[in-house]
C-alpha cells in the first residue's frame, strides 16, 4: 500500500462517514489527507492530522473525530489505527498489504513515481543562456544540472515543458569576441577587453578553416565575416558539450534574430498599445513602476538603439505568442535585479506575474574558493570538469544542494569511490541490488509466487515505506522547482537498503531450501533498483549494474 492508496482511502472513510451522518461535512470539504511517517517508528508506519484540521469545520472536538475514523479504518483490511495525543491517527499497514508494494513497482517498472500533479501545466523552461563568447564553465554547469533535472521532474509529473536556450549573439560582447579571434588569426594580441582564453585559438582555426581568404578582406568585413562564423563555431561546441553531459535543448533561440526579424520593435509597439509606455528626453520607457520594479526602464535609448530590456520583452512575447502560459527562467547569482523587471515585464505584456513567470536565482559555484570568468582567463569548463570528475558526480552533486545556496566543490573528495561520497554511495546501492538479483538467479530464487505477508522483519518496514514515498517525493520537487529532494530522498532509500542487505537474506543459506521469503525478498530487492534506477534518471545520473 503506497502513502497515495493510504491516503485515498482515509478519504475514503471519512466521505463514508460524513454519509452516515457520523460527521458533519458537505462532500466538497473533505480533502485528500497527507499521510506523513513519523518521527518514532513505534508509533507506527504512518500518521496523519486530518481530525484535527477537519475537527473545527465539524463542530467537533479533533480527538472525537479521531476516533470515529479510527473505527473504521480498522474495519479495512491490512490497516490498523490508533488515537494519538489531541487527535493524531498513527496507522499500521499489515505486512501483507505493504509487501504488495513491491510487486506494484517491478510491474510499474520505469513509470513508477510519475505523476499527474502538474497536469495541464504548459512550461518553458529556459536556462544557461550563457554568451557564445566561450565554453560552458563551472558557473552553468550548475544550472545545466539543475534545469535538466527539473525539466525532468516537471514532465515525471505531467507538465507540457519545452526546455530552450537563449543564444545572447547580439550586443558589445560578441564584438569583442569577434575581434579576439580576428586578432588570433592574425597573430596578433587579444586586445584588452577582449577574450584572452586558448579556446580562442581554437575558434579562430575554424573560421580560417571555413574561409581561407578571410585575412585578405577589409577590417569590417573581416569582423562581420568572424563575428557570425565564430559565434556559430562556440554554440556547435557548446552543443557537443551539454549533449556530452546529458543536457538536450528543445529550442536554441537567437537574440540577433529578435533584431533582424523586427520582433524588438514590434515588441515595443505592442507594450506602448498595453498602455504602459512613456516619452522622455527622447527616449522610450517602459513603467515597470506600476507593478512593483524599483524604477521605470528605458526600452530605446534616445539614439534609437533598442536596450538589453526591449530585446527580453520582444523573447517573452515570442514565449507567450508561442503557447506558453508558463515561462520559468534559471538565472544566475548576478540576475537578482532582473526578477522585479521581468515580472514587470510580464505585468505590462497582459498576463498574471504570479502565475505567467517565474524566476528562479542561482548562487555561485566554486573550485577552492577561487571565483573565475572567461575574460580572466582562469575559467574551469564544463569540458575539463567531466573529464576531471566525470558526469555523474558533477550532476549529483550540483543536483543534491538548493540552487539558492552558494556551492564550493572539493573536487577530488568527488572522485573519492567510498561509501562517504553521495553519489558513490546511492550508486553502489543500485549495482548491491544488481549483484543481489544476480546471485539470486544463480541459486534458482524467482520472483513466482510471491508472498508480501512474508515481508515482515522489521528493517522491509522501513525499506518499503521508504519506497512508497518516492511518487510523493517526485511531486513535491516538481512543485517546488527542488530537485535536491530527490538526492536528498535517495541518499535515505539507499541507507534503508543497505540496512535491510545486512540484516535480510535473498538467497538461502548452504542447503537450505528456497522458501517464499526469499521469493519475497527477491522482489523487494528488485522493486529497490527500480525506484534507484527512476531517481537517478531524473536527476540525469547513470545506474550501473556493477562497481
Amino acid at each position: 500500500m503506497t502513502p497515495a492508496e493510504l491516503s485515498t482511502l482515509i478519504r475514503s472513510v471519512l466521505l463514508d462517514a460524513v454519509d452516515a451522518g457520523e460527521v458533519d461535512l458537505a462532500a466538497d470539504e473533505v480533502p485528500l489527507p497527507k499521510v506523513e511517517r513519523p518521527r518514532q517508528r513505534e508509533h507506527g508506519d504512518w500518521a496523519t492530522n486530518v481530525a484535527m484540521q477537519l475537527a473545527k469545520k465539524a463542530g467537533t472536538n479533533p480527538r472525537a473525530l479521531a476516533e470515529t475514523l479510527a473505527a473504521r479504518l480498522n474495519d479495512a483490511d491490512g490497516v490498523t489505527a490508533e488515537v494519538a495525543g489531541p487527535g493524531f491517527l498513527n496507522l499500521r499497514v499489515a505486512a501483507s498489504a505493504a509487501g504488495e508494494l513491491a510487486r506494484t513497482i517491478v510491474e510499474a517498472g520505469v513509470e513508477y513515481g510519475r505523476n499527474t500533479s502538474e497536469d495541464g501545466h504548459t512550461i518553458n523552461l529556459e536556462f544557461i543562456s550563457g554568451n557564445p563568447t566561450g565554453p560552458l564553465h563551472i558557473g552553468h554547469t550548475r544550472w545545466a544540472a539543475l534545469g535538466d533535472a527539473l525539466a525532468r521532474l516537471l514532465r515525471a509529473s505531467g507538465a507540457d515543458v519545452t526546455t530552450e536556450y537563449y543564444i545572447n549573439d547580439a550586443g558589445s560582447q560578441t564584438e569583442r569576441f569577434a575581434a579576439s579571434i580576428l586578432a588570433r588569426a592574425k597573430g596578433e594580441p587579444v586586445p584588452e577587453d577582449g577574450y584572452p582564453g586558448e579556446y580562442v585559438a581554437e575558434r579562430a582555426a575554424d573560421v580560417l578553416a571555413s574561409r581561407s581568404d578571410l585575412l585578405e578582406l577589409p577590417e569590417d568585413e573581416a569582423l562581420a565575416y568572424v563575428r557570425q562564423a565564430g559565434t556559430d563555431a562556440q554554440m556547435d561546441a557548446i552543443r557537443r558539450t551539454l549533449e556530452s553531459f546529458g543536457v538536450h535543448f528543445d529550442v536554441w533561440f537567437s537574440e540577433k534574430s529578435l533584431h533582424d526579424d523586427g520582433a524588438v520593435a514590434k515588441a515595443v509597439a505592442r507594450l506602448e498599445e498595453q498602455g504602459h509606455v512613456f516619452h522622455d528626453d527622447g527616449a522610450v520607457w517602459l513603467r515597470t513602476t506600476d507593478f512593483g520594479d524599483d524604477k521605470d526602464r528605458v526600452l530605446v535609448r534616445a539614439n534609437g538603439e533598442p536596450t538589453y530590456l526591449a530585446a527580453d520583452a520582444a523573447y517573452y512575447l515570442s514565449k507567450k505568442d508561442r503557447g506558453f502560459t508558463e515561462k520559468i527562467y534559471l538565472l544566475g547569482a548576478d540576475h537578482h535585479g532582473y526578477v522585479a523587471r521581468l515580472k514587470a515585464l510580464a505585468a505590462c505584456a497582459g498576463d498574471d506575474p504570479d502565475a505567467n513567470i517565474e524566476v528562479l536565482i542561482g548562487q555561485l559555484v566554486n573550485i577552492a574558493g577561487e571565483r573565475m570568468g572567461k575574460r580572466r582567463g582562469n575559467a574551469i569548463f564544463l569540458d575539463e570538469l567531466i573529464e576531471w570528475l566525470g558526469t555523474d558526480a558533477i550532476r549529483y552533486t550540483l543536483a543534491r544542494y538548493p540552487a539558492d545556496s552558494p556551492l564550493s566543490l572539493e573536487g577530488e573528495k568527488l572522485r573519492e569511490q567510498n561509501l562517504d561520497n553521495p553519489v558513490y554511495y546511492v550508486q553502489y546501492a543500485h549495482a548491491r541490488t544488481c549483484n543481489v538479483a544476480r546471485n539470486a538467479a544463480q541459486h534458482g530464487v524467482t520472483r513466482g509466487d510471491f508472498d508480501p505477508a512474508t515481508l515482515d522483519h522489521e528493517t522491509e518496514s522501513v525499506l518499503l515505506a521508504a519506497l512508497g514515498q518516492f511518487p510523493g517525493v517526485v511531486a513535491h520537487a516538481a512543485r517546488e522547482r527542488e530537485p535536491h529532494r530527490v538526492a536528498r530522498y535517495l541518499e535515505s532509500l539507499a541507507a534503508a537498503y543497505h540496512t535491510w542487505y545486512q540484516q535480510c537474506r535473498v538467497t538461502p543459506r548452504g542447503e537450505d531450501p528456497i522458501e517464499p521469503v526469499h521469493r519475497a525478498r527477491l522482489m523487494l530487492n528488485d522493486a529497490t533498483t527500480q525506484v534507484l534506477a527512476n531517481g537517478l534518471g531524473l536527476l540525469g545520473v547513470t545506474a550501473p549494474e556493477r562497481m
